[in-house]
């Protein structure tokens, strides 16, 4: 084993952890003060039942069965990590070692991923959801749509670099951090289920604005941060390839960041902070994919691309009629599907632009439209299942008073405590 290895691996997964804290925050203060709390409540089921969810089978299915139809992997292989852990005198450790480092630290990083993918997808969904259907629906989600995803793309599956769809066209797919897994994924997923569940009242008629700011940046800035474990772990050692991810991450993060708000001022005449937050990480998610293979130079062309592609398709929303809350289908769909096919042009030696010839093009665009398709038939059946028994939605009042108060039973925020003891202190 290499301690220094298994020490950047176990650093990674925990900033990769301090994801979902940040997308609850980026999350939370996008939504109004009436709903805060029950998104920063979705965040943390994303954490809670998806740990449990792959402590029990996910990781089986992902990683450790043997696999079947290229799709996915047996559950039982790796029921309750059986696979990984073994007891050493009554104490547990690894079974198993993975590139110079304990398998146990790669059940660890695998966990978050799984953990900030389904998080994603409660952006989409804001101020309208109960939290127990919310609850059920990770569960499912992360059993039939991620591990799936996960196994294809990075186990060997249909989708990876040895992959049938590889095989056919000639040239290895790649996904280095999760622009399909991911990105796509979860973005495809928030869609359908939007579509399943409808808008929320005044969507489209009355000003929906976010209720604080500072919060937005503030998870954007941990968002920033934890996705250098996200991507630089992605290189599963403490190497020269988990240090160029880190840098081209940085690299497409400022370009987005900066051409986000060009776009935005050019559109609206300001440079907003909730565009500077949305464009860092639209520009997270496009070099997701990308981060080990594209150069310096193309990695600030392929985030400056991101920055105003999802900026313009955030406002796609209104003028198709859905009612995707805080633009996860705008921001990691688009951002995601434009880091995977960009591959095809960047790519250092394989891309169109950098050396290559169209095959890898070919083969990260059938990645990305197979993920969707995938993604999308696998959670319509979830959601549909859910709205015909349990429902999604709380009621009307519930939502109009707010989701907080009808859902967890309290406020974030004590405006009237807080005004009666001014007025005493006044008087």
């Amino acid at each position: 084993m290499d301690t220094g290895n298994a020490a950047w691996m176990l650093t990674s997964a925990s900033l990769v952890f301090l994801m979902t804290p940040g997308v609850a925050f980026f999350y939370g203060g996008m939504v109004r003060a009436k709903a805060i709390l029950n998104m920063l409540m979705l965040s943390a089921a994303s954490l809670a039942v998806t740990g449990i969810v792959w402590t029990f089978w996910g990781w089986s299915i992902a990683y450790a069965g043997s696999d079947i139809g290229g799709i996915f992997g047996d559950p039982a292989t790796g029921l309750l990590l059986k696979d990984s852990m073994v007891a050493d005198h009554g104490v547990f450790t690894a079974a198993t070692t993975s590139g110079a480092y304990p398998g146990s630290i790669d059940v660890a990083f695998q966990t978050t991923f799984a953990m900030i993918t389904v998080a994603l997808i409660s952006g989409a969904l804001a101020e309208r959801i109960k939290y127990s259907t919310w609850m059920i629906f990770v569960a499912l989600w992360i059993t039939f749509d991620y591990a799936p995803m996960a196994h294809m793309v990075w186990n060997g599956g249909l989708l990876s670099g040895d992959g049938a769809i590889s095989q056919a066209i000639g040239a290895t797919a790649h996904d280095f951090a999760g622009g399909t897994v991911v990105h796509i994924n979860a973005a495809v997923a928030a869609l359908v289920i939007v579509l399943i569940i409808g808008k929320r009242k005044g969507f489209g008629k009355q000003p929906i604005r976010p209720h604080n700011v500072p919060f937005v940046m503030l998870g954007a800035f941990l968002l920033w941060f934890g996705w250098f474990g996200f991507n630089a772990g992605s290189a599963f050692g403490a190497n020269g390839t988990a240090g160029y991810a880190w840098v081209s991450t940085t690299a497409a993060t400022s370009a987005a960041m900066l051409t986000w708000g060009f776009t935005e001022r050019i559109r609206t005449g300001h440079y907003t902070a909730l565009g500077a937050a949305s464009g860092m990480v639209a520009g997270l998610v496009a070099i997701t994919p990308a981060a080990d293979v594209v150069s310096p130079l193309w990695a600030m062309v392929l985030g400056g691309i991101a920055g105003v592609l999802t900026c313009l398709a955030c406002g796609l929303k209104f003028k198709l009629g859905y009612d995707d809350s805080l633009d996860v289908v705008g921001v990691h769909g688009v951002g995601g599907f434009t880091g995977t096919v960009l591959i095809g042009f960047f790519g250092e030696g394989t891309g169109l632009f950098a050396g290559g010839d169209w095959k890898q093009l070919a083969v990260q665009i059938c990645i990305a439209l197979i993920a969707i398709l995938y993604s999308g038939v696998i959670t319509a059946i979830i959601a549909f299942a859910l709205e015909k028994t349990i429902g999604w939605r709380v009621t009307e009042s519930q939502e109009v008073a707010g989701v907080d108060l009808s859902d967890q039973g309290e406020s974030a925020y004590d405006f009237a405590g807080t005004a009666s003891s001014i007025l005493k202190e006044v008087k």
